[in-house]
C-alpha cells in the first residue's frame, strides 16, 4: 500500500513538471508573426497563417521542441516571422538599445538631481532702481492728498 501511494505521488510531482517542459500550440502562436498580416499566429486567419499553425501542431505530435519549431519556421520563412527579434548579429540591436536608452537616461537624471541639489535657492532681485526725484515729489504730494 505504502508503495502504490509513493508512486502516486511521484507521479502526481513529475507529470506537472514534464508537462510544463513540453510546448503547447497556443504559446508558440503568440511567440510566432504571419508573414502576410504582421500580427502573431494566434490572431490571424490568413492562408499562410493556418499553414504555420498546421506545422507546429505537426512538429508538436512528433515530439519536436520549442526552439526546433520556431527556427524551422524562421528558415522556411525568414527571421520575420519571430515575434521577438533573435539575440545575435544586427538583430541584437533590438534588445540593446532599450536597455542603453534607459541607462543613459538613470544617468542624466542622476546628473540633473545632484545639479540641482547642490545649487542653492534662487535669491530675490536685491537691487533697486532708484525713482527720479521729480516723480517722487509728485507721489508723495498725491498721497498726501488723499490723507486729507
Amino acid at each position: 500500500m505504502r508503495l502504490l501511494l509513493a508512486v502516486a505521488v511521484a507521479l502526481a510531482l513529475v507529470a506537472p513538471a514534464t508537462a510544463a517542459d513540453r510546448p503547447n500550440v497556443a504559446d508558440l502562436e503568440s511567440e510566432l508573426v504571419c508573414p502576410v498580416c504582421k500580427t502573431t499566429l494566434d490572431q490571424s486567419d490568413a492562408p499562410v497563417a493556418r499553414r504555420m499553425k498546421a506545422i507546429i501542431r505537426q512538429r508538436l505530435a512528433e515530439g519536436a521542441s520549442a526552439d526546433q519549431i520556431k527556427a524551422e519556421l524562421a528558415d522556411q520563412f525568414g527571421d520575420a516571422v519571430l515575434a521577438a527579434p533573435p539575440k545575435r548579429g544586427f538583430d541584437l540591436l533590438a534588445w540593446l538599445l532599450p536597455l542603453a536608452g534607459v541607462a543613459l537616461g538613470a544617468v542624466a537624471l542622476g546628473y540633473l538631481a545632484v545639479v540641482w541639489s547642490r545649487r542653492g535657492p534662487d535669491k530675490p532681485a536685491t537691487t533697486t532702481v532708484p525713482i527720479d526725484p521729480e516723480l517722487e515729489r509728485r507721489i508723495d504730494d498725491e498721497l498726501g492728498r488723499l490723507e486729507d
